[in-house]
């Protein structure tokens, strides 16, 4: 059965601290610039937090939710430490949402921020055979999936490729992305194989960043926060992970459990596919993009590819993808990514993206997975 929240719920600030390398600064550092940027479009002070939400995946520490908000002043509110691979960020906006919707609390904090390191990502532990010899690299995950979707229904390698030829030059008009500078498409298939037939310009880069959003119920929404007119309604809050999985699986193979979690989203929301003007997903690969648009049923199973090939995701498209420049652009801190893609989505539907404004922007989607299965889906509308 369905379950509804008893209130709604309204993002009513987001903040972001750039993505990319800063070796100068720590991942208390980030995480703190984001919140306060968030307090301050929130109009809302931060004595005024009931709880707060830390997502992150690398280990900097016990209790990093606690040793961020220390500098701004420890109120005894419950912080909790969230780790759900790439969906950390996420999962923790997902557990905002429901405890300030359920009426536990009038206003949430959720952060995500992370310090990735350089080099291959690994999903399974350090003993485990798949690592040693390995089968485990995410990015090969992506590869055979990739392999699998061209053999399924005849999609060119360049079709997939133009992912990040779109995400690069979304990008190249985001001040906060990781790559700024837009790329051919013969320079994203001419740039070094990682894993065939991927590339390197179509896997996304590990980085550092961190993002925050400020979650209010709707009918306290005044009474918190001095700037209501910027709020955002969540619509739709789904977490979901797949049924059984191998040992080492990552989210390469997720949309199944995407389609899961969309449904539900969508059901919550009272809205369809065809409802989402604007759209967020996960593209650790180029592929990822390519699968995600179906397993969110934004367009048929098999044609995306297609989709991709005729200018229908870019910023001026019908359905317009990862319009910052995705993970593929912007870069990936785990912890980050998720609540990055809210800030993303609230920026549009303020109107306030600038130069990759998606026109007429009323409702949006993000989906973002994570190793293991992991599947958020949050809808957002004005």
């Amino acid at each position: 059965m369905l379950k509804q929240p008893n209130r709604e719920v309204v993002v009513a600030g987001v903040g972001l601290h750039p993505f990319g390398r800063f070796p100068e600064k720590s991942v208390q550092d980030l995480a703190r610039g984001a919140v306060l940027e968030a307090l301050e479009d929130a109009g809302v002070s931060f004595k005024a937090i009931q709880a707060a939400y830390f997502g992150q995946v690398y280990y900097e520490g016990m209790s990093m939710g606690e040793s961020v908000l220390r500098a701004l002043g420890l109120t005894s509110i419950p912080i909790m430490n969230v780790d759900n691979a790439c969906s950390s960020g996420s999962s923790a906006f997902w557990q905002a949402y429901w405890c300030v919707g359920m009426g536990l609390f009038d206003v949430a904090l959720a952060i995500g921020a992370e310090r990735v390191p350089r080099g291959p990502v690994a999903v399974t532990g350090s003993s485990s055979p798949e690592r040693l010899i390995g089968s485990d690299h995410m990015m090969a995950s992506y590869a055979l999936s990739m392999r699998r979707y061209m053999h399924d229904y005849d999609a060119p390698a360049a079709a997939i490729a133009q992912v990040a030829v779109k995400a690069k030059q979304n990008a190249a008009l985001n001040p906060y992305a990781q790559f700024q500078q837009p790329a051919s498409l013969e320079e994203v298939m001419t740039s070094r194989m990682i894993a065939d037939p991927l590339t390197l310009f179509q896997c996304c880069p590990t980085s550092e960043g961190a993002s925050a959003a400020v979650l209010i119920g709707g009918d306290v929404l005044e009474h918190y926060a001095t700037r209501p007119e910027g709020a955002v309604k969540i619509r739709g809050a789904v977490l979901r992970t797949t049924g059984y999985q191998a040992d080492g699986d990552s989210e390469a193979d997720s949309a199944p459990v995407t389609t899961i979690a969309a449904r539900q989203a969508y059901e919550m929301a009272g809205m369809g596919p065809e409802d989402m003007d604007v759209i967020q997903v996960h593209d650790a690969a180029t592929i990822g993009e390519i699968t995600q648009l179906e397993g969110l049923e934004i367009v048929p199973q098999g044609s995306a590819w297609q989709a991709q090939w005729e200018g229908r995701t870019a910023i001026n498209g019908d359905i317009p993808v990862n319009t910052d420049g995705g993970l593929q652009a912007m870069g990936h801190p785990f912890g980050a990514t998720g609540i990055r893609q809210i800030h993303e989505l609230v920026t549009q539907l303020r109107g306030n993206a600038g130069a990759r404004q998606v026109k007429d922007a009323r409702v949006g989607i993000a989906q973002n997975a994570g190793a293991g299965g992991v599947c958020t889906v949050h809808i957002l509308g004005t």
